[in-house]
């Protein structure tokens, strides 16, 4: 068995606590947590959260999972508002760096108040646990960092976990094991 079998195994067992749940233990912290992994996990963990997810619905757990993938939810917000093929053409036309500020003014991405905030605020329901992934496939448009301090304003009674592809060090986030990030999070390490 692979640590990062093992690390998903914790993972499942941590998720049933109830303590968990309620967000117990965490001196009155909001339940955000991070799970990272090495980048080239990347299909391994998609097939392992898809799997959890699909145990979970099954299972007479007094809990539901709801996976939200960012990358997907961008798609589908630009495609709801008529502008995904317009991305193209800005990114032929202008470049990646054009379409990444368009996107990103468009999307409202740097508020709590943003597209995609909203989009996973509205899905969410008592008794959730949040899986937040993708984050790899957004980058740059969406950095997990805006999205993580923009959700922890809106989303306060439910456990969100994010599926980073990179490291975490319990204060910052490096993307791919190379970018760094420049912010600090208060966000937990959910397992070693």
């Amino acid at each position: 068995m692979s640590l990062l079998d093992e690390r998903f195994d914790k993972l499942e067992e941590e998720i049933k606590k109830p303590s968990f749940r309620q967000n117990k233990g965490l001196s009155n912290e909001v339940g955000y947590y991070i799970f990272d992994y090495p980048a080239e996990s990347e299909l391994e963990v998609r097939k392992r959260i898809e799997y959890i997810k699909n145990k979970n619905e099954t299972s007479s757990d007094d809990y539901k999972i709801k996976v939200f993938d960012l990358y997907d939810i961008m798609t589908e917000i630009l495609e709801s508002k008529g502008r995904l093929d317009k991305c193209f053409d800005i990114e032929k036309r202008n470049g990646f760096e054009k379409l990444s500020y368009g996107v990103t003014s468009m999307l409202r991405v740097s508020s709590t108040n943003g597209l995609i905030v909203k989009y996973i605020e509205e899905r969410v329901e008592e008794k959730n646990i949040v899986f937040v992934t993708g984050i790899g496939k957004c980058f740059p448009i969406i950095r997990s960092h805006t999205v993580l301090n923009n959700l922890h304003m809106v989303i306060d009674n439910v456990p969100v976990i994010m599926f980073y592809p990179g490291k975490y060090t319990g204060q910052e986030l490096i993307l791919f094991n190379e970018i760094k990030d420049d912010n600090y999070y208060r966000a937990f390490k959910i397992v070693e």
